[in-house]
């Protein structure tokens, strides 16, 4: 059995919230496994322990760029927050999301070759880590194009959405993209939920609905409203719209005659664990890092 250590009790409370005692409750029970102690501390206490499970400890920048009906997204990661307030950083960040649009590389390493200015992508890049003294890496990107409308929203640097949308009111797709960031919904409609998430809210429900001990129809019943209700919360079309909790997003659509037809959300660091740096050592580098930029 793998030691429950302190560091990584404190790993498990700084993904869920939980308390410290149940995060080395589940870590014990789940002999060590971090994800099976997520799971067991979702069953045991319910969305207070998802609640933080999806904070990103990552650094970076999401860039948008759209001309027309042609756009794209894209997300660079460094390894401090020092440097994603660096401007050579940023504008990295937005040249190459606007060379995205413009030219439709197939992947990352299609990207790496295209022309930025009089160098390559990759060129550039490897430029400024030189200058910067830090490391930084274009992680993904998409590109868009439609014959429809597209718009876009950067909460900060850390969260972009692009939108899709037919309408004659541009603000409302402006709407609906500030609505994603704040909302995270991972689908359009309910029967468009991945089907890997709906299993495993289904497991969860059926973990916590056991517990009851209810009838096995009962618990059956209870298990299927739980996974209506998590559908209705991550598909953007029932959510309840964010500047009108009375209508959901749907129904504000159609009160707008506007239709949505896809959308894309970064956001930095999404699924990457950071490193534990020691806090003395990541502020003398942060100082090196602006004294080699000077």
């Amino acid at each position: 059995m793998a030691a429950i250590t302190a560091a990584l009790v404190g790993e498990l409370r700084a993904k869920t919230d939980a308390p410290m005692m149940e995060c080395k409750k589940a870590l014990t029970e789940a002999e060590g496994d971090m994800v099976r102690a997520e799971e067991i501390l979702r069953v045991k206490l319910g969305s207070k322990a998802s609640k933080a499970s999806s904070r990103i400890t990552s650094e970076g920048v999401v860039a948008t760029y759209i001309a027309g009906g042609v756009g794209a997204l894209v997300e660079i990661n460094c390894e401090t927050d020092f440097v994603t307030k660096n401007d050579e950083f940023i504008a990295l960040a937005n040249a190459v999301a606007k060379v995205i649009a413009e030219k439709n590389p197939a992947d990352l390493a299609a990207l790496a070759a295209l022309p930025l200015g009089d160098k390559t992508v990759e060129e550039t890049r490897t430029e400024l880590i030189g200058r910067i003294g830090e490391n930084m890496s274009i992680r993904r990107f998409q590109r868009f194009e439609t014959t429809g409308k597209l718009v876009s929203y950067l909460h900060g640097t850390r969260i972009g959405v692009v939108v899709e949308f037919d309408g004659a009111d541009e603000q409302v797709g402006k709407d609906v993209a500030m609505h994603i960031a704040a909302m995270k919904p991972v689908a359009l409609s309910s029967d468009q939920v991945p089907a890997d998430l709906i299993e495993k809210e289904r497991s969860v429900a059926s973990l916590k609905a056991a517990e009851s001990g209810k009838p096995a129809d009962i618990v059956a019943k209870m298990v299927d409203g739980s996974v209506q209700k998590y559908l209705k919360e991550v598909s953007l079309f029932n959510q309840s719209f964010v500047k009108n909790d009375k209508q959901t997003v749907e129904q504000m659509l159609k009160a707008a005659n506007t239709s949505v037809k896809s959308f894309s959300m970064f956001v930095v660091g999404e699924g990457i664990e950071k490193k534990q740096d020691d806090f003395a050592a990541e502020v003398a580098a942060q100082v090196a890092a602006a004294k080699q930029a000077q």
